[in-house]
């Protein structure tokens, strides 16, 4: 819708990354510039924030600070996992909803986040549509997994990519210095999608790649598994594994699942394959060693990608560039042109809502363990560059805003 003239209000939801407030400060300083914004909101912890009324004031910040929060990580404005209902089953929260849009003349709304969140983006839009109220919704794409459908590639996953890459390296390097034979496991974050695993292959332009990647895509067996440990390590004195959270059996069972534990999505709890898999290899006599990086590599703005910053950067701006050009019900996407530049065009959030995009099965080697030219390719361009950081005895200086509640 056109011309609408009201609030804008932001929220974040789900995992942080490194590049997160990045949207976040994009979006926020193009809504101040906005004719026809008459105030910014940012919801605290996400959609929950906008049920109990919870809003800081974005235009009681400096923009010196609004800025510093293109390389501050984690999410500025705490971030939540909640579920919406189908609102043909049950629409109180939507009700609740509405009656804060109308409240507080909300005529914006702008959620960054995961798959779970495109799908609480699409509902409020869908259900703002149905009742009548004008309201422009736009989604912001975020996660490290990389796995949102209708995007080239997502904001945070770049900079994530690169501390993984950069980890094996050093790992690698570390295990060098031995003259036992040594395996290391590395546990790295992905439940059905191995983009992020994969990316411990880019420490091959270093040199020191991982020897044995294992991803969701591929059908994974401990009994294949333990031969190719015992091959790598036979031939060169150690083996550095990158393994998926999210590896499965042939019937579809995770390594490691808790199918007990499951989030507000309902999906299952995972991690600790690692040290699953490490006592399978101490069952051939070699000396293993199981990390887990688990929230390391979500936040790591001090080995973030300039590209990555920037890319998440313009995502929020053009999404506000977008909504008050009268879009709705979309979601960013970045388009890749050439090799390598990128388009900001939207999608619709029916398009993305819970879907995954997983790695195509030509960019992975017969081997089932190692990638292709074709996601070097891919993946490369996203790693390169480093950010400006504010910095204060050394250490990194993030954003401190005043976080000035909202009164009406």
């Amino acid at each position: 819708m056109k011309n609408l003239k009201g609030k804008c209000v932001f929220a974040q939801s789900g995992g942080p990354t490194a590049v997160i407030n990045a949207s976040i400060a994009g979006g926020i300083i193009q809504a101040l510039s906005e004719k026809n914004c008459t105030g910014v909101l940012a919801a605290h912890h996400g959609i929950k924030g906008v049920l109990s009324e919870d809003f800081f004031d974005m235009t009681k910040e400096s923009e010196q600070e609004l800025l510093a929060l293109k390389y501050t990580p984690a999410s500025a404005f705490g971030s939540v996992r909640y579920k919406l209902k189908d609102f043909e089953k049950d629409d109180t929260d939507y009700k609740r909803i509405l009656e804060v849009f109308e409240k507080y003349d909300v005529r914006y709304f702008f959620y960054n986040g995961g798959n779970d969140s495109m799908d609480t983006c699409d509902k409020v839009s869908r259900y703002m549509e149905k009742v009548g109220y004008p309201v422009n919704v736009i989604g912001i794409p975020k996660t490290i997994d990389n796995d949102l459908a209708g995007t080239d590639h997502c904001p945070g996953y770049g900079s994530a990519a690169k501390y993984i890459a950069t980890t094996i390296t050093e790992i690698n390097r570390d295990a060098a210095i031995y003259e036992d034979p040594l395996v290391i496991i590395v546990e790295i974050m992905g439940r059905n999608a191995g983009w992020l695993t994969a990316s411990a292959a880019l420490a091959d332009i270093t040199g020191y790649g991982a020897d044995l990647i294992y991803l969701p895509e591929v059908a994974f067996s401990k009994e294949k598994f333990l031969s190719d440990v015992k091959s790598v390590t036979d031939k060169k004195g150690k083996c550095i594994v990158a393994v998926s959270e999210g590896v499965k059996y042939a019937d579809g069972r995770y390594v490691g699942e808790d199918a007990a534990a499951t989030d507000a999505f309902g999906h299952s709890s995972l991690g600790g394959v690692c040290g699953i898999l490490k006592s399978e290899v101490k069952t051939l006599g070699i000396k293993c060693k199981a990390i887990e990086l688990n929230i390391l590599q979500r936040c790591a703005a001090h080995s973030a990608s300039l590209i990555d910053v920037e890319e998440a950067f313009t995502a929020g701006k053009n999404a506000v560039i977008k909504a008050f050009s009268g879009e709705t019900d979309k979601m960013i996407s970045l388009k890749r042109i050439s090799q390598y530049s990128i388009e900001y065009e939207t999608v619709p959030l029916t398009v993305t809502a819970n879907a995954e995009k997983t790695i195509p099965p030509d960019w992975i080697n017969p081997d089932g363990v190692s990638l292709n030219e074709k996601f070097y390719e891919y993946a490369l361009p996203l790693i390169h560059g480093e950010p400006h950081r504010r910095l204060k005895g050394g250490l990194p200086l993030y954003a401190r805003l005043k976080y000035e509640k909202y009164k009406l």
